[in-house]
């Protein structure tokens, strides 16, 4: 597996929800359509624990999770950029989805939830905020921004 290999993957579902609106809707069109079980699913899991092993997903680390952007907003991912993170039993940093943000959660050890969900896709709406947490082992999480948009809050 390599970067390129893997933006392609990426690409082949971000044509498919490109122009969207990130909610309720989409979330159930994903775990219908991609979610655990299927096809897409092993595939975007498997090239996700394979680009962990090689060393170029989740390259850097902070405050006890490891984690990287590996693709930029782009044309050919419709306008989303690419984020890994790789959690174990531990909250992260508290932000805000200017334009929402699409999560494929990805068990990898325990029975890992993120955010209190288990494997598969969750959608948060344009100006939704949390603090991403995993529980109950390790996951390996792929967020799809739109705009590549992010806003981290300060802590207080």
């Amino acid at each position: 597996m390599s970067p390129s290999e893997f933006k392609d993957q990426i690409a082949a579902v971000s044509a498919q929800i490109g122009g969207r609106p990130l909610d309720a809707n989409l979330e159930a069109w994903l775990n219908a359509e991609h979610g655990a079980g299927s096809a897409t699913y092993a595939r975007l899991k498997s090239a996700c624990e394979a680009g962990v092993a090689e060393g170029w997903l989740c390259d850097r680390e902070g405050g006890g999770i490891r984690y990287g952007r590996v693709c930029k907003p782009a044309p050919e991912l419709h306008g989303f950029s690419v984020d890994v993170v790789d959690m174990q039993d531990i909250a992260g940093p508290h932000h805000v989805h200017p334009n929402g943000e699409i999560d494929l959660i990805m068990p990898q050890e325990g029975n890992a939830t993120f955010d209190g969900r288990p494997a598969g896709w969750l959608v948060y709406a344009p100006g939704s905020a949390h603090r991403p947490t995993v529980a109950q082992g390790r996951a390996l999480v792929l967020y799809l921004l739109p705009e590549g948009r992010i806003e981290f809050t300060r802590s207080t």
